[in-house]
């Protein structure tokens, strides 16, 4: 059997190699594949929403930028909130 991670890299590649081929048949030029590797930073968002809240371990120091993390995945604190940001 293959594994998630291996499917999901196989179908990733393969659409990629879809696109690229398909991107060459249409522009007529191998231009394209200098082009390709360009397009993820079309689609990346362009500054962040507000101002980054940094949350901090006081045990070991662990960082946190997403508001999703209340407690320290190495020593289960409670993170807090850094005040110099």
């Amino acid at each position: 059997m293959v594994g998630s991670r291996t499917a999901t890299a196989a179908v990733g590649v393969a659409a990629s190699l879809l696109v690229t081929a398909v991107l060459w048949w249409y522009f007529d030029t191998v231009l394209v594949f200098l082009l390709v590797p360009f397009v993820p930073f079309l689609f990346r968002r362009l500054g962040a929403d507000g101002p980054t809240v940094v949350q901090e371990c006081p045990h070991c120091g662990f960082q946190a930028t997403v508001a999703s993390y209340d407690y320290c995945p190495r020593d289960g604190s409670r993170l807090e909130i850094r005040g110099d940001e």
